[in-house]
């Protein structure tokens, strides 16, 4: 054992020796090949992504200004002006961000956020809360219906299926065929918005909202947009109209502002037809009218902007309840963490044109457990002229 100890010592002195006397042509070939190596793997990773770029590029979602809806189910039952009614708004977080997930781009670490069987358990409280509070009509934002984060669950189809009697429809705001960011990727993603209606839906339609992003990163983010349902108000001769949301997150403020904007011209539109309009989903903002002390953000953590309630005429009413947070971080999971000094959210709620009154909101309670946001419930009826 000791003479093969001296003899692999000796050996490997006489390689180092070899080594410390090889020619300069010797090192000069050696450094040519790692150079030729390091260029090969530099130009294999610039073909990769040139190649993925010319692929999102080609395969980019590119929805018109204005798109017609398919209005799915039916019902018959008409909503009439005398009828009081109710509203829920929920973005579910597309059944994957229960209370045991974080995600990458709050500052958390997940991409993949939830198994399977953690998905239909999620997907499972939801479908209970929505069937135990019975809205007239639901808003729900971040609805999968075949996506890898979501484990290719059919998402909107689910809900309709366990409220029937309602008519229903979908809009995308966020397509792609394979999304490469982040490491693991997050891969194919086909969601939207999707409002359900105990009333009959006369036509929905879809328009887009500005898209703050430039190309490339534009063919990897989401296409926002409004989601209208307009509903005949029995005896009026007018339409209550829907407008179902999920604003910016990401950008730098610029692109929240221009939505806004829009949104607001809608709402005018609308409005200005003698209309009744509902704008309710996930703003990404707080209200100025809101108390930002009630929930104060710290940092490190993800701000949302604020909407100027003044910035449109008239006696618009810009309602959220404060008694409740409608949305948490996803810096870090919430099961298990310190509830007291966690990061809490105000940013969804409801803008209601004023010839419509409101009776109450009131944000559900359900601590996380299946989804970052918690449900929003807003009951109104028609003013009487």
């Amino acid at each position: 054992m000791h003479c093969k100890k001296k003899e692999r010592k000796m050996a490997r002195k006489k390689n180092e020796a070899v080594a410390k006397h090889a020619s300069p042509e010797e090192k000069t070939g050696a450094g040519k090949i790692m150079i030729k190596i390091l260029v090969c793997i530099i130009l294999v990773l610039v073909l990769m992504t040139a190649g993925m770029i010319t692929y999102l590029s080609l395969t980019e979602y590119k929805p018109a200004d204005s798109e017609a809806l398919i209005v799915e189910g039916y019902t018959d039952k008409a909503l009439s002006k005398n009828k009081a009614f109710t509203i829920m708004s929920w973005n579910i977080g597309y059944g994957a961000l229960g209370d045991n997930a974080d995600f990458f781009l709050d500052g958390g670490k997940g991409v993949n956020t939830a198994t399977h069987d953690r998905l239909s358990k999620n997907l499972e409280r939801i479908l209970s809360e929505i069937t135990t509070v019975d809205p007239d009509f639901l808003l729900v934002q971040e609805v999968d219906r075949d996506s890898t984060r979501s484990h290719h669950v059919e998402e909107y189809e689910m809900i309709a299926a366990d409220i029937p009697l309602h008519s229903s429809s979908f809009a995308n705001n966020f397509k792609i065929s394979f999304l490469p960011f982040p490491i693991p990727p997050i891969g194919k993603v086909d969601s939207g918005i999707a409002t359900y209606s105990k009333y009959d839906v006369d036509s929905a339609e879809r328009i887009q909202l500005p898209v703050p992003f430039k190309w490339p990163t534009r063919t990897m983010n989401l296409k926002r947009c409004l989601q209208l349902s307009r509903i005949p108000v029995k005896g009026s001769g007018k339409e209550l109209v829907l407008i179902n949301l999920h604003l910016e997150a990401f950008d730098d403020g610029e692109g929240k502002i221009q939505q806004t904007k829009a949104l607001f011209s809608v709402m005018n539109a609308e409005a200005s037809k003698g209309n009744y309009v509902i704008a309710g989903g996930d703003f990404n903002q707080r209200f100025s009218s809101t108390n930002p002390n009630v929930y104060p953000l710290y940092e490190g953590t993800w701000h949302p902007g604020a909407i100027n309630v003044d910035e449109i005429s008239g006696n618009w009413q810009f309602i959220m309840d404060d008694s409740l947070p409608s949305c948490r971080s996803n810096d870090k999971p919430y099961a298990g963490a310190d509830h007291k000094s966690f990061q809490y959210y105000l940013i969804d709620g409801f803008i209601v044109s004023p010839n419509i009154k409101v009776k109450s909101v009131k944000t559900q309670d359900l601590d996380f457990e299946s989804s970052d946001h918690n449900p929003v419930l807003l009951e109104a009826s028609f003013k009487e002229k």
